[in-house]
């Protein structure tokens, strides 16, 4: 009867040892999901990739529990390239893209990061790699593509809206008190003067050149031949053959050129960042108002806000 006991007990206590050993595996592996693989996770692995998705923005603080991002927030983006370069594990970064664009300065402060890191780095286009995503890829050492991924938009756009007329039918008049001649420049209600749009377009052109320089020295390419593309957006096959796209193949392809890159078969563990249940479900949409943005790749997406500015 002892002796049952004790063999009773002892299968209790690896039963039970067993169960706790599975529980702590199990929970790193959920733990290691749960944040992409930064805490937890229980492979080696030696490159990290981030994913930039949907229209660039800059971090505005905690959406609320109803809204979410509505795309790529580049202050946690460039957060997690740069953990990414500060892990001796990560000797290779792989930038997934999938954007119509986004943000002029947080598009920017995503291809710093990339073209900061310490090792090689490859840009994957997916579905889109328009406009301000072309200009995160111009800061990679390589850009892969499929061939059915939209690539390019490298123009400018500015548009508003005049609502002049229809404040006059409403007798709605416009008053504004402004110190500097051109402090209300574009505001709708009021007829733009000529002196006004030569301005507003002054500050486009700025913005194109600015583009146009970004790419040319990431990419290596002559400023004219980026220019000659005139903000078209091009199927990957046509992109490769004028430049824009080093080479066109799947996922796979890309960790087989990186395997060539890194002397080794490559581990990918993903760097994402952290976001709310409501931003995980893609509960609502928020607008980008001042963008290097969609252009012509959101006919083909549906994307995006209304934009006042966008490089495309």
């Amino acid at each position: 009867m002892e002796g049952d006991t004790r063999s009773n007990g002892r299968t209790r206590f690896f039963a039970a040892a067993a169960v706790g050993a599975a529980a702590t595996l199990a929970g790193r592996e959920v733990l290691g999901r749960l944040t992409r693989g930064r805490v937890g996770g229980t492979d080696e692995y030696n490159t990290a990739k981030v994913t930039v998705s949907g229209p660039i923005s800059r971090d505005r603080g905690r959406p609320s529990p109803l809204s979410g991002s509505g795309g790529a927030v580049a202050d946690r983006v460039v957060d997690q390239i740069e953990a990414a370069d500060d892990d001796a594990d990560a000797e290779a970064l792989l930038v997934e893209l999938n954007t119509p664009g986004g943000e002029v300065v947080p598009s920017d402060d995503i291809r710093r990061a990339v073209a900061d890191f310490d090792g090689p780095t490859v840009a994957y286009a997916t579905d889109r790699c328009a406009s301000g995503g072309y200009w995160i890829a111009s800061g990679c050492d390589e850009l892969w593509a499929r061939e059915a991924s939209l690539v390019g938009s490298i123009g400018v756009v500015g548009s508003r809206p005049n609502a002049a007329g229809l404040a006059d039918e409403l007798g709605v008049s416009y008053e504004q008190f402004t110190a500097g001649e051109y402090k209300d420049a574009g505001v709708p209600l009021k007829e733009i003067g000529d002196d006004e749009r030569e301005y507003l377009q002054g500050i486009v052109d700025g913005y194109y050149d600015q583009f146009v320089e970004t790419v040319s020295e990431g990419r290596d390419m002559d400023p004219e031949a980026v220019r000659e593309t005139e903000a078209r957006v091009y199927l990957g096959d046509d992109a490769a053959e004028i430049g824009l796209v080093d080479e066109l193949g799947t996922e796979a392809d890309v960790e087989d050129r990186l395997a060539e890159l890194l002397g080794a078969e490559p581990s990918v563990r993903e760097f994402a960042p952290d976001r709310g249940l409501a931003e995980r479900l893609g509960i609502g949409a928020e607008r980008v108002a001042f963008a290097a943005g969609s252009g012509v790749a959101s006919v083909f997406a549906d994307d995006g806000g209304d934009l006042d500015v966008e490089l495309r």
